[in-house]
């Protein structure tokens, strides 16, 4: 296999203070894997053997209520550390991870996370921010879910989906990754049902376009008064 080259690293907040020496240290204790579309990287409740940083790809994060539903609590995109249990001071994965699209990782033991966060500066101060800013935003998903009517709770899916990766095109702002109606109902706590009804109004008033695997907002600012963000 070829030898991982430090510039994967030099940009990414964790590791963004670090000399080419620690990276390089740190790259060859990394183990590269690429994930299918589809598959379960972890499982919540597994022990943690290992940490993650995302490549290249999108994971979805998903999280099963006491009730036994699952519902998708956030997307991690490239460039972000993930599977990091032990920030958590937890000894299993509090979430599963499932590559959205065809994704490549890294991963370390996590017995090498003491030495990480004790000897390269800005590792454990980025990675608590991470964590910190995760927290909030399944926070806000959550109480989304348990305060705001479905459209909005639809919309406002959709438009951190956009936010995340969203990428320009000749119709509109198209989510990177692939993503079905069974997906969003997941991330709304709604029905298939509902959702579907949701984006084939809103694809009739022209606010997006969708096909079985992929949605483009045509008209983003229509979306965001639907949310209710805008006020």
């Amino acid at each position: 296999m070829p030898k991982l080259d430090e510039t994967l690293l030099t940009d990414l907040p964790p590791f963004s203070r670090l000399s080419r020496p620690e990276i390089r240290a740190i790259l060859d204790e990394a183990t590269p894997r690429r994930f299918d579309e589809g598959t379960e990287i972890f499982r919540e409740g597994q022990p943690a053997e290992r940490f993650y940083l995302l490549l290249d790809g999108y994971l979805r994060v998903v999280r099963t209520t006491p009730a036994g539903d699952q519902i998708i609590v956030l997307h991690i995109s490239p460039g972000q550390l993930f599977g990091i249990a032990p920030a958590l001071q937890r000894t299993s994965y509090p979430a599963s991870a499932v590559a959205a699209a065809e994704s490549l990782a890294l991963s370390w033991p996590v017995r090498l996370w003491p030495s990480f966060s004790a000897k390269y500066e800005g590792f454990a101060t980025e990675t608590y921010r991470t964590v910190g800013a995760r927290m909030g935003e399944i926070q806000e998903t959550l109480t989304e879910m348990a305060t705001q009517a479905v459209e909005k709770r639809v919309a406002a899916a959709v438009l951190r989906m956009v936010n995340q990766s969203g990428r320009k095109t000749a119709e509109g702002i198209e989510i990177a990754f692939p993503v079905t109606r069974q997906n969003i109902s997941d991330m709304t706590g709604t029905t298939l049902h509902t959702v579907s009804r949701l984006l084939s109004a809103w694809e009739k008033d022209g606010i997006v376009r969708s096909t079985r695997k992929h949605i483009v907002v045509t008209a983003p600012h229509r979306l965001v008064l639907i949310s209710g963000a805008a006020g």
